[in-house]
């Protein structure tokens, strides 16, 4: 299949990838509207627990690249399960590492022999500092733990663990803080015979919150949860969509996070779009047949929220073509690639920036290594798609692979209504 492209070189080292991308901003092709556009626009973004390590990327991190004030809730990943039980998954990042005081969000160093310190220290402070940003735990483990948890004998305990500890602040023994707004849950994924516990499960959470909502912060947010909000992360492609009734799930959860995202990656040898708006491949799974296939199987499009990708893909060894290897063959790369990574590609010699013209997706190509990513007009097309279909908003992951200061996340929330962070905090 051949693609009209837009090929670009990198002139000054002074113009960032996103400026230069969104010089060739097209616009994309209008989708048919299925709900009002919802009032408004969340964005979300997980922080990842174990960007900690290496100094890599810290709370305060997110006040320094002006990330706080572009997100209206941030996702702190993770929790897990134990013995069909929530708990810390890494007591070490979480709740004992030792901020320097430069490190820290109030300037001022950990005290060793004070029981609360690491992360969630830095949460606690980034809750004073931003009072309306809304900070969930999110619980991730494995499919069989999830299985475990869910059954109607492990059910309602398995809940109480994770309200108990991370909603009403029983962190451990001696460590009493109340840091979180709500509970996110992944479960990848549930199936068929795993949909009845499934919703069980989700209404549980549900009944246990809504029981406590009282004591939760939440509510000055001014958004129309139920106090404690209660989200999901969900899987894309059909496989996950058609086994669960999504108007049963709705019921129960705020926020159904869609991991439209991984359509292509370095589990396979072929080269393509991690996020595709869109593809002329009518076979092709995208962001538009996953969004579409959620809708049609019953999720309100206001409690959707379009997953968005802070990460990118490389293939090396990948060999000319017509479609400056996309949809080739090459060596996938795995690690830690992000903006960054991008960046420097198109300082290679021979490096050009291409463009989808259908999906607006962007890839950088320079003869023998391929790099699918997300920039500003990538973002820009799919800002659109979610106010022309009314979803209620966006779900990054995750936050560490922006730029120092927050291009991809400014870019995509130009035209949110309003961030929760920036109403009523203090400046940094």
């Amino acid at each position: 299949m051949s693609y009209r492209t837009t090929t670009l070189r990198l002139g000054a080292a002074a113009i960032t990838l996103s400026a230069l991308s969104a010089a060739h901003a097209q616009h994309a092709a209008k989708p048919r509207t299925h709900a009002e556009p919802a009032a408004r626009t969340e964005v979300v973004g997980y922080f990842p627990q174990w960007a900690i390590y290496n100094r890599r990327y810290i709370p305060i991190d997110l006040i320094h690249s002006g990330a706080v004030r572009s997100i209206t809730q941030l996702d702190y990943a993770q929790a897990n399960i134990r013995d069909n039980a929530c708990v810390i998954a890494d007591p070490l990042a979480d709740t004992n590492m030792v901020f320097k005081a430069e490190d820290s969000i109030d300037g001022i160093a950990d005290d060793p022999a004070t029981p609360l310190r690491g992360n969630f220290h830095q949460l606690q402070l980034l809750r004073q500092r931003y009072p309306k940003l809304r900070i969930l735990i999110s619980i991730e483990g494995k499919q069989e733990l999830f299985v475990e948890a869910a059954k109607p004998e492990n059910r309602a305990a398995f809940v109480h663990s994770c309200i108990a500890r991370f909603l009403e602040g029983h962190l451990a023994p001696g460590m009493e803080a109340k840091l979180f707004d709500g509970i996110d849950v992944d479960w990848e994924y549930p199936g068929v015979d795993d949909a009845e516990n499934f919703y069980a499960l989700m209404a549980e959470f549900r009944r246990q919150m809504d029981a406590i909502r009282w004591k939760s912060t939440a509510l000055r947010a001014g958004t129309a949860q139920r106090g404690f909000t209660l989200s999901i992360a969900s899987g894309a492609g059909q496989k996950h969509i058609t086994p669960i009734n999504w108007k049963t799930v709705a019921e129960s959860v705020d926020q159904i996070g869609v991991m439209t995202y991984d359509f292509s990656g370095p589990w396979s040898r072929d080269t393509g779009f991690t996020a595709p708006l869109s593809s002329s491949n009518p076979k092709a799974e995208t962001i538009t047949t996953t969004i579409t296939g959620y809708l049609n199987g019953g999720a309100p499009a206001k409690k959707l929220l379009l997953g968005i990708p802070f990460y990118a893909y490389q293939w090396n060894n990948v060999a000319p073509g017509g479609s400056f290897g996309l949809n080739s063959k090459g060596d996938p790369v795995r690690g830690n690639l992000n903006q960054s990574t991008a960046a420097t590609l198109m300082q290679a010699p021979n490096a050009q920036l291409h463009r989808d013209p259908l999906s607006q997706a962007p890839w950088i190509y320079d003869g023998n290594t391929f790099l699918t990513f997300e920039d500003a007009v990538s973002l820009k097309a799919k800002r659109n798609y979610v106010h022309q279909l009314g979803i209620g908003g966006y779900m990054i992951w995750e936050l560490s692979g922006d730029t120092n200061d927050a291009q991809l996340l400014r870019a995509l929330a130009a035209t949110s209504s309003r961030s929760s962070a920036a109403e009523g905090g203090t400046a940094p």
